[in-house]
């Protein structure tokens, strides 16, 4: 089992664009929503982002949480064919239950509401509390965990397999059904869908700084990296000496294809996703490496995805995703969609 990190010494300097840490949260959110008047609508009471003409009545409006620091996931996935709503916890920390349970009752549709979940643990509990409540409104809700990490089966974080990037490729596809109409029953059954098929693993280079902290969540000597790490900084696999890039991804190329596995003759959406610290030059020259590795194992990229998705503040680090791909859900994958980050 890995060990734990260890703590670094707090006297580091931090040094980000930060107030007051506690208000870090609500300026961004303010920030977001000033610099897109026309289509979203802010509720600072509730941390909540949603589009500025939900809800509708013709169709699934889709929910997300979680904590903050993963820009642009969750809140800056909001717009059409994509989320109605998100409305994130303190940075790593999940949504208090009263904040998912308002953000339900302002979106919710005669068609339902779905709730799309991180698996982690506190918001799981947020989420289900909060469709309880909703429920026992007459709101007609739903609630799909998300469970693409390969790296670890419990964390420090979770009961099971966190979620990490491949929350946005459940998010597209469930955006655009519910786009097209599609009913709530069906809009679920694309998500778990989806879910079954992805796969992701990540790496991280360096530590993050959270703005509370003021400090690196952990201390990782610069000849180490931390192979299977979480997007809040949680141990992964374990911790192992920096290699070359080719070598890297092939690590965690291997440990994603060979989970679910993806097999010669397989068609795939291949993302790298930066943690946040990474250039993206070196996000291209880990895809360079990614796709050539898979081509060499017969399957083929029939979408590719370069880029930040879901982030862990400023760490310097990537992770790599494979969707398994029918025509379905590459059809739901090339929908239209429109929201801050144009990251596809």
């Amino acid at each position: 089992m890995t060990a734990q990190p260890e703590p670094i010494e707090e006297s580091r300097l931090m040094k980000k664009f930060v107030n007051d840490p506690k208000n870090y949260v609500p300026e961004m959110l303010e920030g977001l929503a000033l610099a897109n008047p026309d289509t979203l609508r802010y509720v600072p009471e509730y941390n909540l982002i949603m589009r500025a003409d939900a809800p509708r009545a013709d169709k699934v409006s889709l929910v997300q949480g979680s904590g903050s620091g993963h820009e642009p996931a969750h809140v800056m996935s909001v717009g059409p064919g994509m989320l109605d709503a998100a409305c994130p916890g303190d940075v790593f920390s999940a949504p208090p239950t009263d904040y998912v349970y308002e953000t339900v009752k302002r979106v919710a549709s005669p068609k339902g509401v779905l709730l799309l979940v991180n698996n982690y643990t506190g918001d799981r509990m947020a989420f289900e509390m909060a469709e309880e409540l909703s429920d026992a409104d007459g709101v007609t809700v739903r609630t799909l965990f998300i469970d693409d990490d390969v790296s670890v089966q419990d964390s420090t974080y979770t009961v099971g397999r966190r979620g990490v990037a491949g929350n946005f490729f459940v998010m597209k596809a469930c955006g655009a059904a519910a786009e097209r109409g599609a009913d709530l029953d069906e809009v679920y059954r694309i998500g778990e869908k989806v879910n079954a098929v992805t796969r992701t693993m990540g790496l991280a280079l360096t530590a993050c700084t959270p703005p509370a902290k003021g400090s690196p969540l952990f201390d990782l000597p610069d000849d180490e990296i931390e192979m299977g790490v979480g997007i809040h900084g949680e141990p992964g696999r374990r911790r192992e000496k920096l290699q070359s890039a080719d070598e890297l991804v092939g690590e965690l190329l291997t440990a994603v294809v060979e989970d679910l596995p993806y097999v010669s003759g397989d068609d795939v959406a291949l993302m790298v996703n930066g943690l946040g610290g990474t250039p993206l030059g070196e996000l291209y020259l880990v895809y360079g490496q990614a796709h050539k590795q898979l081509v060499e194992r017969g399957v083929g990229i029939r979408r590719s995805y370069v880029g930040e998705y879901c982030t862990s503040l400023d760490m310097a680090g990537a992770s790599l995703t494979l969707v398994r791909l029918d025509d379905e859900i590459a059809d739901l994958l090339a929908a239209p969609a429109e929201i801050p980050v144009h990251v596809f």
